[in-house]
């Protein structure tokens, strides 16, 4: 699944949502999260429980420790290439046989990649569990490609690029601020891949990206509903436990980014622009990477900054000032290296984006200078914990928060202890967060504006596809 797109970042999933979603309470009233478990498989394969029995269904996901920044330099595109191909078949189960099996049983199923994972899942009713770990398990080791069915698929991907980036310019706007934020690491190039080497992905690219990656040892099975852990475990054991470990899967060592000199700033212009707008990105720790208490202040000061119209730059820019339609910011804590904070905004009629960049600036300065009053910080930190309650009603996204995270280097003893770190995060902190972070040698600015001259490129002359993560059904 790729974040780096605006349309999804206000509701982009961050590993400290993930974090939120079973924690050790601070009452007793909020005792009310599920008992998570946490097993080791001998084959190195981790299985993660959520019981959850309101409903006789469970959905199962499995989630492997590789994604577009693990791949070799001039082959961008090939952990998504390799999710496509993924279902296309086996010797014992060929292609389309477990696709058919899963709608059989009024199951649901899909799959999708980022920069730091590549996952698979399904959405059954309870007794079929042990039938698609099975099936899993069987393409985890056994997928079988030919030039027949992988030629085509390329095809596939290059069309999905078109769709996904070419014929959306905000899209195209957040890969080439990433392409400029990240000067150094992988994260830097779009998980779909650049056009150019997506042309050239082949049959053997595939198969050995496979062969390097894919086995239990580099794997995390989640598994959220009605079932109890020991009965999920079993099952684990009989299909799952069954295969070998991979003996020359090695840890993530990436490039890494030399400390920023620079503030960026790049300008896209589309014809099919009908509203301006800028967005920054501001290169930060991640979850994974910060130092104890970093990340728990980014994610507060961001919520205090620009989550909701209660926010800082919503209210001095939207509701005050009258010079924005929107703004807002987010902080995107799940990466396994360093990660982005952003803020963006679309200018009200008859305003510039220079001039919204500016008053975004001032806002930002004002908090830099006198800090966050005790009222928004209490506030923020509430609401963050409180969301991650109503979050627990969805049995899926909490299957899909628990995989993220861990796929982002936390554990499940990060997951239950994140309210309490979130809750002793203190106004300095924040403050200190917004000085250290918000600094603008540290961020690219971008804009989007019209395209007035008549020329398009044929790319952009497809139909206009709605946004979205490459996380699209294969069959």
């Amino acid at each position: 699944m790729d974040f780096r797109q605006l349309v999804e970042r206000a509701g982009a999933m961050t590993v400290a949502a993930a974090l939120a979603l079973s924690f050790a309470p601070a009452n007793a009233a909020e005792q009310s999260g599920p008992k998570i478990s946490d097993f080791k498989l001998d084959n190195g394969l981790e299985l993660v429980v959520i019981p959850d029995h309101r409903a006789p269904v469970v959905t199962h996901m499995i989630w492997y420790k590789v994604g577009a920044a693990d791949e070799t330099a001039g082959k961008s595109g090939l952990a998504h290439f390799l999710e496509h191909l993924m279902f296309k078949g086996t010797a014992k189960n060929p292609a389309g046989r477990f696709s058919q099996v899963v709608a059989g049983m009024g199951g649901q199923e899909n799959a999708f990649t980022s920069s730091d994972y590549t996952g698979y899942y399904q959405r059954v009713p309870s007794e079929k569990l042990k039938q698609v770990m099975s099936f899993e398990a069987d393409r985890m080791t056994g997928l079988v490609l030919t030039d027949a069915v992988v030629l085509p698929e390329r095809d596939v991907i290059l069309e999905e690029r078109n769709q996904r980036m070419e014929n959306n310019p905000r899209a195209r706007l957040g890969e080439q601020m990433d392409a400029a934020l990240f000067l150094n690491s992988p994260y830097g190039r779009p998980v779909i891949g650049w056009r150019h080497e997506m042309e050239g992905l082949t049959k053997d690219d595939a198969i050995g990206f496979y062969r390097r990656f894919y086995g239990p040892n580099n794997a995390v099975v989640v598994v959220a509903g009605d079932i109890e852990p020991e009965q999920a475990l079993a099952f684990a054991k009989e299909t799952y436990g069954a295969l070998k470990p991979h003996a020359d899967i090695a840890p993530r060592a990436r490039p890494q980014e030399p400390p920023p000199a620079a503030a960026r700033s790049l300008t896209l212009a589309d014809p099919r622009v009908e509203q301006p707008t800028l967005q920054r990105s501001y290169l930060v720790p991640s979850f994974h990477t910060a130092q104890a208490g970093e990340s728990e202040a980014l994610e507060v000061l961001a919520h205090i900054l620009g989550a909701g119209s209660n926010s800082r730059l919503y209210r001095a820019l939207v509701v005050d000032k009258h010079v924005a339609t929107s703004a807002g910011a987010y902080y995107d804590s799940s990466a396994y290296d360093l990660s982005k904070f952003g803020v963006y905004g679309a200018p009200a009629e008859g305003v510039s984006l220079p001039q919204l960049e500016a008053d975004i600036d001032a806002v930002i300065a004002d908090m830099i200078d006198k800090g966050v009053s005790d009222d928004e910080l209490e506030r923020s930190k509430s609401r963050l914990v409180a969301d991650a309650i109503y979050a627990q009603d969805n049995q899926a996204m909490m299957a899909r928060w628990y995989g993220q995270a861990l796929m982002s280097g936390a554990t499940v003893n990060d997951v239950q202890k994140w309210p309490e770190r979130i809750r002793a995060v203190t106004a300095a902190q924040v403050k200190d967060a917004a000085l250290k972070w918000l600094d603008r040698k540290r961020s690219v600015t971008g804009y989007l504006v019209k395209e007035t001259t008549p020329a398009v490129n044929k790319a952009e002359q497809a139909p206009p596809a709605k946004s979205g993560s490459t996380g699209e059904k294969r069959s």
